[in-house]
Formats: structure tokens, sequence, C-alpha cells
């Protein structure tokens, strides 16, 4: 139902102690939860948190990261523990659960994607951890308002992560629990207005030409050249490239649409450069298994790479690419109804933000300063 990261925990020896090495591959979240349970140290030899066995409260530990992770603690069954976690649900948990699945099945059934599902899923299940033990029919608009405040604004998370959670409990309530919610009286914050960051053509042109693998730089051209987004370039296969019409074909995006994109003849010799080289089978992107597809960790790994090479200090993210292949070609002069369609979105006021950071026409603009 949700697909959480595992964290697993070993018996170990560190600096003459007896210690529980908690591992798991890199999550900010995870990481987050660690450093406010009592006890935990990261370790540079050992290149993970541990904490001592003598301190160590294994129920308080599950407790303390299970809506984040699944946790592993077969390596210690063996030894003592102040406690193992309880198996055993609750009348109240058994029926949160039960809730939980039967939302999954329904946004699997309105065919959110994974990446949704897996989301709302998780913040309608943060919610009711939260709640403890109070009956989901029990619960109250106001329960919902002072979640938000505590622990999404007082806790310094982002208008993003806010209007999701808000998004995710309006559906669970409205769609699968029948409780003292008033659905209409929630509302989401009020929209914020940022700017998208735009890197210059030279900045661009120096991080492309970073990679000296030639998979790693025809992934990060491919994103700025057509515009995807990070999934997007991630579920492309050999035959999405329709190299006769000079076009790129991306199945079910974003909403679930299907879109085509103009390649470039400079484009077109490079990625047949890269399938030369390659022979993808699966995916047109594949990780270092045949026909396993390339992670989106590894390629934002790739990307900072190359950031840093170009020697650019700023926080440039994949998005920032495609950011900028818009302002580019509004800037060149391309209609924005094209640019829309091409980026694949839906309401034109979205494409139309990137006529606040073009600097086609702010440019000409005089300042009266100059005139003093």
């Amino acid at each position: 139902m949700i697909i959480k990261p595992t964290v697993t925990l070993e018996l170990s020896e560190h600096r003459n102690q007896e210690v529980i090495l908690i591992k798991f591959e890199w999550n900010k979240q995870i990481v987050d939860r660690l450093r406010t349970f009592p006890g935990t140290t990261w370790s540079n030899t050992q290149k993970c948190w541990y904490i001592l066995q003598k301190e160590f409260d294994l129920s308080s530990f599950y407790n303390h990261l299970k809506l984040y992770a699944y946790v592993n603690y077969e390596g210690i069954k063996h030894i003592n523990v102040k406690e193992k976690p309880k198996t055993t649900l609750t009348n109240t948990e058994a029926e949160e659960n039960a809730d939980l699945k039967t939302f999954s099945i329904w946004l699997q059934h309105r065919r959110y994607s994974e990446s949704s599902i897996k989301s709302y899923v998780s913040l309608a299940e943060k919610f009711l951890e939260h709640m403890g033990n109070k009956p989901v029919n029990e619960l109250t608009n106001d329960d919902v308002v002072n979640y938000v405040y505590n622990h999404i604004v007082g806790k310094g998370y982002s208008f993003a992560h806010q209007n999701q959670t808000v998004s995710a409990l309006k559906l669970f309530f409205s769609e699968v629990v029948k409780s003292e919610i008033e659905i209409d009286k929630i509302r989401r914050p009020r929209p914020e207005h940022k700017l998208p960051n735009v890197l210059s053509k030279e900045e661009v042109k120096r991080i492309l030409a970073a990679p000296q693998n030639i998979k790693h730089r025809t992934m990060l051209s491919l994103i700025y050249a057509c515009g995807l987004r990070r999934s997007e370039l991630l579920e492309l296969k050999p035959n999405s490239i329709d190299s006769k019409r000079n076009l790129l074909i991306i199945r079910q995006s974003k909403g679930n649409k299907d879109r085509i994109v103009p390649l470039s003849e400079k484009t077109i010799i490079m990625l047949r450069h890269y399938y030369k080289m390659y022979k993808p089978k699966e995916w047109l992107f594949e990780g270092q298994v045949v026909g396993e597809q390339y992670t989106a960790t590894s390629l934002q790994k790739v990307l900072k790479h190359a950031v840093e090479q170009a020697g650019i200090r700023k926080p440039v993210t994949l998005h920032w690419l495609r950011h900028s292949y818009a302002t580019h070609l509004l800037e060149s002069g391309t209609d924005l109804r094209y640019i829309q369609e091409i980026l694949g979105h839906k309401s034109s006021k979205t494409t139309e933000i990137y006529t606040h950071v073009s600097t086609q026409s702010i440019q000409k603009i005089k300042s009266p300063f100059d005139d003093l």
C-alpha cells in the first residue's frame, strides 16, 4: 500500500562499546527523525548512525520511525533489548489501517499516479497517527486545523506540503470515512507566487558540457532540449523517439496525458551517438543492469556533479533546466500557446509565469536613475 524505505538494525562494536548500527539509503525525513531520537550519533568511521546497545529501546525506536520507514530488526533479535515492538493492533489502529487500504484502492481506481498514491496515503496516515486513539469517525475540523498549525506550519514545512496534506485529507474524508469533519470547510492555504529559477544560456551550456560520460551528458541535454520533467526522461523508451518526424513522444505524463515535443537535428544526432554506444533495451536510459530503469537519485547526482564541475554556485535542480528551456523559448519569440503545449501544461496560467522571468522586454526598460 505504502512504499517506505527500510531501516536495518545491526549489532556491532564501536569505540570498545556494543552499539546498534542504523543503516538505510540516504533519506532526509529519516535523518531528521533520527536527529530527534535520544542517543543517536553519527559515526564517520562506520558511515552510519548508531545508538549504544545499553541505551537502545527498540519499541520506542520503532514507534518513532514507523510512519517513515520499515524497521528491520532481524539482526538484533538474538540480543536483549528493552522491548520488542508490539505486533498486535488496537481496534482503532485496525480501523485506521482498513481505512487507509480503502483509500489506496480508491486512488488506484481513479488512476492517480503511483507517487501521488504513496504521498496521499502517507499524509493521511501521519494525521491519523497524530490523533492517537481517537476514533476516526469522531475527528473534527478543529483536529485538522490544529494538526496543520502545529505540525506543518509550526515546523516550517513548505506551502506545497501543507497544500498536499489538505488535499489528501479532503479526499480521504470525503471518499472513505464518514466523520464529523465538514469537507467543504477545510481550506487550503492562500496561494503563494514564486518565480521559476532560470539559468542563462551560458550557464546551461557549461552544465551540459561538464559530464565526460556520454549517457550523463545526453540525459541532462535532453531535459533542457525538450523541457522534460525528471520522471518524463526516466520513463522514455527507445521507441519514444520518432527520428523521421523529428519528434519525441511522451506518454502518460503528469495528468495521464500524452504529448509530442519537437526534436532538433542536433538533438537527434546526439541521441543516435548515445544509442550506438549503449544500445538500451527496455528503457532509453538504463542503469548498470541491462533492462533496469535509471534511478531518479542517480540522475540528481549526475546533475550535482555537473554543476560543481561547471563552477556554478547555485542550488540548481533538474527542474531548473525545464524552466530555463521555457524561458529561453519565450525570449526567442516562441508563442506562449506553443510553449504550453510543449511543456504539457493544463492551464495557460501556469505557462504565463515565464513572462515574469523573461528578460526580453525588461532589459529594454530605462531606469529614471539614468536621467539624473
